[in-house]
């Protein structure tokens, strides 16, 4: 006995040993609680809150689930306001999906949809409710208003400049099964040679997130949620400025919120599934859709056809799903990119190869010149710049002039429908009409009502204004498809 006490003193008893567990579980919370909510509550950041992943994760169903039947869309004005080009892309997502939910959030809506599912009430992850409040780039909170509505309600997310060209049942083809997928994405830039490029190399192998369908919860959301909050954090930290400050570049909003954020995140996600990261020659000049996890990846073809670059214009049997139209917003003239002085920017190469080669050679080449030939070459940039722009004016507004002359027509044609449908409603007394002579004899012409119809009056249009950004929401131009 003297032994056995001798041995072990020192030791805390029984009972403090079994509350040693709550004591320290106290200690943890309190100190998470004070690093949280010290201080100004408008400072919450990824680190302090200690985002709350472990409830939400286990949410996502592994197998077995369908996808929601529900088509979202975001846009600076509600549908009722949308002009008329907008206005016949977004219809032919509920005419080519008949069973499928259709809602659009809007500028007007959106933070109300934020604070309701992230908020206290909801997911309670109040650094993604500060982060959107605050933000002020209009293209960060569209990038990231998708992630998180995808992450929350699943289904198929578009642009509006997107058109449906397949209904979304028909995405997923045998032998798949849609149970055993959880996210359906689309190669977008398949330019492997340029992954070495200073300036395209970054952009040269990503996935399509104009168009995305997603079950809820699915990790790679999540992970892309996490990602943006957190680098945000870090650019307003190395910029020395607060969130709704931050500035910029090109480059930066595609690596942090657009199409290389989102590479990034499938990829890993990927690495997560399998083991792996796959290499991108599994997704090179891809043919069929592939597998990997439970992310189906669709050809270039289905997504993003037509871009000019990524063998995208290779014929039959790959199908468009979906047809973008590059004509959603001006949001590049916001956030600039490199642009040299005389040879402009190297994307406007679309990735043809000796377009390429010959703007990297020009460039380097450039500080050997003679400043004649360095004005003389601005000066012919300049100047096919201001063609280039000039053309675009003139068929802005052929577009809109035909659209316009679309539009009252289909007013005429409606109108002159409705007079139609009142007369066989309420027809002309019989006093008014003509007597059906017997016999071979040739009925009375019968007097038919003259159609005043007057057309709203045309907008005028100056052909010397500025073009006007439309709006500031989906990511490409009309010259620039990257």
């Amino acid at each position: 006995m003297q032994v056995t006490n001798t041995i072990f003193v020192g030791r805390p008893s029984k009972q403090i040993r079994r509350a040693l567990p709550v004591y320290f579980a106290c200690i943890f919370i309190a100190l998470v609680f004070f690093n949280s909510y010290s201080g100004d509550t408008s400072s919450l950041k990824p680190s302090s809150i200690w985002k709350r992943v472990w409830p939400q994760s286990p949410l996502y169903p592994k197998t077995n689930s369908k996808f929601p039947k529900k088509i979202w869309q975001t846009w600076k004005v509600d549908p009722l306001e949308f002009d008329e080009r907008d206005s016949g892309r977004a219809r032919t997502w509920p005419q080519k999906n008949p069973g499928h939910r259709y809602e659009v959030l809007t500028d007007g809506n959106d933070m109300d949809y934020v604070e309701r599912n992230f908020g206290p009430d909801g997911l309670n992850r109040l650094d993604v409710v500060y982060m959107y409040r605050t933000l002020t780039a209009r293209i960060i909170k569209a990038d990231l208003l998708r992630y998180l509505i995808m992450y929350v309600e699943g289904g198929v997310y578009a642009d509006i400049d997107v058109e449906a060209v397949q209904p979304v049942d028909t995405w997923i083809q045998a032998p798949h099964d849609e149970g055993q997928v959880g996210l359906v994405i689309s190669v977008e830039i398949d330019e492997p040679d340029w992954n070495k490029h200073k300036i395209l190399g970054p952009k040269s192998q990503s996935f399509c997130q104009w168009t995305i369908m997603a079950k809820p919860k699915h990790p790679v959301m999540l992970r892309l949620i996490d990602n943006v909050v957190a680098w945000i954090e870090t650019m307003a930290n190395k910029q020395s400025k607060g969130v709704a400050e931050i500035e910029l570049n090109f480059d930066e909003v595609l690596s942090g919120t657009g199409p290389s954020a989102f590479t990034t995140a499938v990829l890993a996600e990927m690495a997560i599934q399998v083991g792996k990261e796959p290499p991108w020659e599994k997704f090179h000049r891809l043919n069929e859709s592939i597998l990997i996890g439970d992310i189906l990846v669709l050809p270039v073809q289905t997504f993003a056809s037509n871009q000019g670059h990524s063998h995208s214009e290779d014929p039959e049997p790959i199908k468009a799903l979906v047809r973008h139209h590059y004509h959603a917003s001006l949001w590049p003239s916001r956030h600039p990119r490199y642009s040299h002085p005389g040879y402009g920017m190297v994307e406007e190469c679309n990735w043809t190869p000796d377009c390429v080669h010959e703007w990297d050679k020009n460039v380097a080449n450039w500080d050997a010149l003679p400043q004649e030939a360095k004005d003389k070459q601005i000066a012919e940039h300049n100047k096919m710049l201001d063609e280039k722009f000039a053309q675009e004016e003139k068929e802005r507004l052929d577009r809109e002039k035909e659209e316009r002359e679309n539009k009252e027509k289909e007013q005429l044609e409606n109108c002159a429908k409705l007079q139609i449908e009142k007369l066989k409603e309420h027809p002309l007394p019989v006093d008014n009409q003509t007597e059906i002579p017997k016999g071979d004899a040739k009925p009375a012409e019968t007097p038919t009502l003259p159609l005043v119809l007057a057309p709203p009056p045309a907008p005028e249009t100056n052909p010397a204004e500025p073009r006007k950004p439309a709006t500031d929401n989906p990511r490409h131009t009309d010259a620039i498809k990257i």
